[in-house]
């Protein structure tokens, strides 16, 4: 039988942080997401995210 490493207080604790901090968790899981997929992507996949990057910096100028 193996022990745990995590108290229940923690996992509480983690599980409280992580339901009233919905969007934030979505934000991290897509930008970790985002920068894996940059490690395998093609060039023709790069040059279309430079593409959707340049756009969308112009919109917030």
């Amino acid at each position: 039988m193996t022990s745990k490493k995590t108290s229940e207080a923690q996992l509480k604790a983690s599980r409280k942080w992580q339901e009233k901090n919905k969007e934030h968790m979505n934000y991290i899981r897509k930008r970790s997401a985002a920068r894996g997929f940059v490690k395998v992507a093609t060039q023709e996949d790069l040059e279309e995210l430079k593409r959707l990057i340049a756009e969308q910096q112009n919109k917030t100028l």
